[in-house]
């Protein structure tokens, strides 16, 4: 290979994927020699009419210490979610309505199949297992062949009060932060739980640059503050075959333009804010997708949240005329304002 070849940052970044592989391989054979075994983390997902997206994770979770503190309120510091050990290519056994599929995760754990099942419309519950461990229970959310309107709603900074965009402010609230500590951002449960009950058999995703480690903690967070369930579309930290990091903004909108081709016939109330591009990419999206865009909700952060963010950003609507756009500081707000585009009920 040329040294110009060898040199270049796509060689640079598989060569620190594969030190990032080889680390967690180092990993899981420390905690299989500890008599640890694996499991499967499940994560909400979503179905059509013939077939289920399933989402999950492999992992060797450390055994907890005992704490003074037990129960629904026991303290949770972020780095735990962290400290668990992803077992790459492990082979997960999924049974769907009495039929059981193998699906292989990636090599950061990740279990992201989609898989032939008929599901009923709404909440269904189905088995994942790894190495014929205890089943465990996941359950995906499944789309009627006539819904017409779905929700995707961001998290950090829309759901909850993070102030992510900085690095350092990002890693405070990841790894130390007691999850109890967290804020909701006020009547966002109100507008997401009156948007669910007005459109009865809709869709709920909760699209986020976060990464799969906080899933249970997001899960946990939202049940606390009164959230209705969604499936769950986050990322995985760390390098790829091409790249120092993941991109957040290719995520959502890959993930966008998949919700538009899976379900063609479903209208989406995109909700997010105004420090993450969330202006940006919706703007894209309904430009190429406009009759998959119901309209718009931007959330608009406080002056110190934004100096957090590192700044608003700020976007040409007109360039997406034919989709309502909506803008408030919290969820009261927005909830009036898409009263009046009559996307609520007034």
């Amino acid at each position: 290979m040329p040294a110009a070849d060898a040199a270049s940052p796509g060689a640079d970044v598989l060569w620190l994927a594969r030190l990032e592989y080889r680390f967690h391989s180092w990993r899981e054979r420390r905690a299989r020699a500890r008599g640890l075994t694996p499991t499967v983390t499940p994560f909400p997902g979503y179905a059509g009419r013939e077939w289920v997206r399933v989402l999950g994770r492999v992992l060797i979770v450390p055994p907890r210490p005992a704490k003074r503190s037990s129960g629904a309120y026991a303290s949770v510091r972020g780095w735990r979610s962290f400290a668990a050990v992803p077992v790459g290519y492990a082979q997960v056994s999924v049974t769907i309505g009495g039929t059981t599929h193998e699906v292989v995760a990636d090599r950061g754990g990740v279990i992201d199949a989609v898989l032939p099942a008929q599901l009923e419309p709404g909440w269904n519950e189905f088995e994942m297992s790894v190495e014929g461990g205890q089943p465990v229970r996941t359950r995906a959310f499944s789309v009627a062949p006539d819904t017409r309107f779905g929700v995707i709603s961001d998290v950090d900074d829309t759901v909850m009060v993070t102030a992510l965009p900085r690095p350092l402010i990002a890693a405070w609230n990841s790894f130390v932060v007691d999850e109890h500590a967290r804020q909701p951002v006020p009547g966002m449960a109100v507008l997401t739980e009156r948007l669910v009950r007005e459109n009865p058999g809709s869709p709920l995703i909760y699209l986020s640059t976060g990464a799969w480690n906080i899933a249970p903690t997001l899960s946990r967070f939202l049940q606390r503050h009164l959230f209705p369930p969604g499936a769950f579309l986050l990322t995985d930290w760390g390098p790829t075959h091409d790249r120092w990091f993941r991109s957040g903004k290719e995520h959502k909108l890959t993930n966008l333009r998949r919700l538009a081709q899976e379900f063609p016939g479903v209208k989406w109330l995109l909700i997010g804010d105004d420090g993450q591009h969330d202006d940006e990419l919706y703007t894209r999206f309904a430009v190429e997708h406009p009759d998959n865009v119901a309209a718009v909700a931007i959330r608009r952060l406080s002056p110190a949240e934004a100096v957090l963010a590192g700044g608003r950003t700020t976007v040409d609507h007109d360039s997406a005329a034919d989709v309502p756009w909506v803008t408030e500081n919290d969820g009261a707000g927005l909830l009036e304002r898409l009263a009046s585009v009559g996307i609520l009920r007034s």
